[in-house]
């Protein structure tokens, strides 16, 4: 008698991106990417005050947006009731860890949760994860100001990146923790990088080696820009980078494995199915 076939495994798939998702997310990044640049393409006439003008604009426009993320996600994946609870968990466990580290040398314990919560559950999830985690904690610190909308963007494509990683539904193990090891190293610097370009654009009265120009060539100001980050934020945002690829390598599987049966278990895109009487699938 032979034996019967071992079960096949259940797979985790993250979120899928579906067509109005995908075009959501176009808008919104397109949107925060001319609000952080345009001061470096404005005349000189421009003034560094007008930037620090946009934060209640970028506000107003991202707050529609997310939803709009949410409610096409939504559409384009039959998410219910489950997903916004498990968003809703998850951002206030993320905004009760960044209070743990801020203010010493960068270590941000949320950045590490935000990197395996994208990676499992896709990256329209993990964009309106993100923003939501930043507006929460910022909620929760007092931490309201012209940044935070600033700060929402930044954290929603910290967090959609690890959903586009790839081998989302292959790569397993520690090949798996090093990928996601090595993006959150590199997406923290990219983090305080981003929110480096809002802040130098306000702030005067720096030397005149790294401070913005307005109306300078773009070439000019992007030196001076690299050298403001390298005077003032590197330090912090390596210490960010560290702590993210030990929290990584330390507990990832564990939160891995946790998030994915999570995930399984609300079943978000499961297909409902009936059956006859007699136990056989009604046509």
């Amino acid at each position: 008698m032979s034996s019967p076939a071992p079960p096949t495994p259940r797979v985790t798939r993250p979120v899928r991106l579906g067509p109005r998702s995908i075009a959501a997310l176009v808008l919104i990044s397109a949107i925060g990417v001319v609000f952080f640049g345009w001061p470096l393409l404005a005349g000189g006439s421009s003034g560094l005050a007008a930037h620090s003008g946009d934060a209640p604009w970028l506000f107003g426009a991202l707050l529609p947006l997310l939803v709009a993320v949410v409610v096409a996600t939504i559409a384009d994946s039959g998410m219910d009731a489950k997903a916004v609870a498990m968003l809703g968990v998850l951002a206030a466990v993320g905004a009760a860890l960044r209070p743990l580290g801020a203010g010493t040398a960068g270590l941000e314990p949320m950045f590490f949760l935000m990197v395996l919560s994208g990676r499992v559950l896709g990256p329209g999830f993990g964009f309106v994860l993100g923003a939501v985690t930043m507006f929460a904690s910022a909620l929760l610190t007092g931490g309201v100001g012209p940044w935070m909308p600033f700060q929402m963007l930044s954290m929603g494509w910290f967090t959609m990146g690890a959903g586009l990683l790839p081998g989302a539904e292959r790569l397993r193990g520690r090949a798996e923790l090093l990928m996601l090891a090595v993006y959150g190293a590199l997406a923290a610097f990219a983090y305080g990088t981003v929110m480096n370009l809002y802040g130098w654009t306000i702030i005067s009265g720096l030397s005149s080696g790294i401070s913005f120009h307005p109306g300078a060539p773009v070439h000019e100001n992007l030196v001076r820009f690299l050298a403001y980050c390298a005077a003032t934020s590197l330090g912090w945002d390596l210490g960010r980078a560290v702590l993210t690829v030990v929290l990584t390598f330390t507990l990832g599987a564990t939160l891995l494995k946790a998030l994915r049966r999570a995930t399984r278990r609300a079943a978000f895109e499961a297909l409902a199915t009936f059956e006859a009487p007699g136990g056989g699938p009604r046509p």
